[in-house]
């Protein structure tokens, strides 16, 4: 089974992820987190400023996460869209073309849970883009290609704990 977590960034789905690489269910699964500060020490521009060149390194890393078997990412092929289009350095016609290409992995995502800026603060990490209006521009990307590409997209909400309860009663665990 492989298992995104689709949202804007500081929404939790790196936690969430750590969480769930704890759960007995998901033992033996390949739990990944973005990794964004690594590749931007590699001179690989982040944010609104990257590229087509770096979104194209993002969406290699998510389609190589795409090949196991049993997998829990923090970051989608939509998230990786929804960046590539809100990027300052990419053209529309550029945007268009790569969520084109894009579009074909999604459906190897047997469950894409979204998670909603709502009620969350953005968390400086150093890497981390803090600007509010621009998080809020990813969202909306993001939902946007959601209702696009994916018709059935799983909306987690509350804590670390609640959000697993509710993965788990979708995917059909028993975590009592």
């Amino acid at each position: 089974m492989k298992i995104g977590l689709c949202g804007t960034m500081s929404v939790g789905k790196t936690t969430l992820v750590k969480a769930l690489s704890e759960v007995e269910q998901f033992k033996g699964y390949t739990c990944t987190t973005e990794r964004s500060k690594y590749l931007n020490s590699l001179g690989i521009p982040l944010n609104h400023e990257t590229t087509i060149e770096g979104q194209t390194i993002f969406l290699a890393e998510r389609v190589t996460e795409l090949m196991q078997d049993r997998l829990i990412t923090d970051r989608t092929i939509i998230d990786v869209m929804a960046f590539t289009k809100c990027a300052r350095k990419v053209s529309y016609m550029d945007g268009d073309a790569f969520e084109e290409y894009a579009k074909r992995f999604i459906s190897q995502y047997h469950y894409i849970f979204y998670i909603s800026p709502d009620g969350m603060d953005i968390e400086d990490n150093g890497i981390r883009e803090t600007d509010a209006e621009y998080r809020r521009q990813i969202d909306e990307e993001i939902q946007k290609l959601l209702l696009k590409h994916r018709p059935i997209v799983h909306t987690l909400k509350g804590t670390t704990e609640e959000r697993i309860k509710q993965i788990m009663k979708t995917i059909q665990f028993n975590i009592y």
